[in-house]
């Protein structure tokens, strides 16, 4: 019974993460990218200070030396990650964002072989191949021959480096492996990406930083639920169930996503929607599924001289 109450906990999240992509589609063309990314930002601060500001005080001793690589992480996941979505949501769906964001573990492995050199495996490999045949078809709109033609939507394409940009901040986070708990880690790269944001926002237009009716709604979900309740239950949900259980939920994002944005946006779910998006994250899952690393004659020599 408890483990299947444990399951909860990354489910909610992954419920609360679609509904942060949908946001982002009505956030497109009612604010400014930078604007609510700071917002979200400072509502998260803000939040989190009753419970996290005190204990990362006494801790500062532990904190400031690693000030740097905290600014690192919180730029790449809390700034560049969330404003390359938002400006992918000028001009693609809210189907296509959450099948470029589930495609991050996969993304994440792969950056692991080229910067952490760890072995390839046969489901990065082939699941890449998988992959990558699932989002040309995807952005295609189920006729890859159009890309020749016609290109690639910008929105597509911002996505995939967001997407990118994010496996980054999990390798990052996994090599440096910071001497701090979970909490007091998001609250500072909180805290030093507001700090970085702050001079783009003042550089967005007014009309592009109002809070109205439409705006603050938006803020308030992006800064509260998807920015503090999601990551706990996530935290809570991986340490009751480990990483990789927890990052099978992932799949579930272009699901859920869809279904929220064809009730609340009117978004209809193509063929190629389901076509290009089951074999982008089915070779996701052959990255869990097949762990064997991939050998051939003179890889371990090769990965020996690269890392020297």
């Amino acid at each position: 019974m408890k483990t299947r109450t444990a399951f909860l906990y990354p489910l909610i999240a992954i419920v609360l993460w679609s509904g942060n992509v949908i946001v982002s589609r009505m956030s497109a063309h009612a604010i400014g990218p930078e604007a609510i990314t700071f917002y979200r930002l400072l509502l998260a601060v803000l939040l989190m200070s009753t419970l996290v500001a005190a204990p990362a005080w006494r801790n500062r001793a532990v904190i400031w030396p690693h000030l740097g690589q905290f600014a690192i992480l919180g730029f790449l996941a809390m700034c560049l990650f969330q404003a390359l979505s938002y400006l992918a949501a000028e001009t693609t769906t809210a189907a296509n964002m959450a099948i470029f964001t589930a495609l991050t573990p996969l993304l994440t492995v792969g950056l692991s072989v080229v910067l952490l050199k760890e072995p390839p495996t046969v489901g990065v490999v082939g699941g890449g191949v998988l992959a990558l045949a699932g989002l040309i078809y995807l952005v295609s709109g189920g006729d890859p021959l159009a890309l020749v033609h016609n290109g690639v939507r910008l929105g597509d394409l911002l996505m995939l480096l967001a997407a990118l940009v994010y496996a980054l901040y999990g390798v990052l986070l996994k090599r440096w492996s910071l001497p701090v708990s979970g909490w007091q880690s998001t609250y500072m790269q909180a805290l030093c990406a507001l700090v970085i944001m702050f001079p783009a926002f003042l550089a967005t237009p007014p009309a592009g930083r109002a809070l109205n009716a439409q705006t603050l709604p938006l803020i308030v979900y992006a800064g509260g639920l998807a920015s503090v309740i999601l990551p706990f239950f996530w935290v809570r949900g991986v340490q009751l169930l480990g990483p990789n259980r927890c990052a099978a939920f992932m799949n579930l994002l272009p699901v859920l996503t869809a279904a929220g944005a064809m009730a609340l946006l009117g978004e209809p779910v193509r063929y190629w929607h389901v076509i290009g998006g089951g074999a982008a994250i089915a070779g996701v899952i052959c990255a869990g599924l097949f762990p064997r690393p991939l050998r051939y004659r003179g890889m371990d020599a090769a990965l020996r001289t690269s890392g020297s």
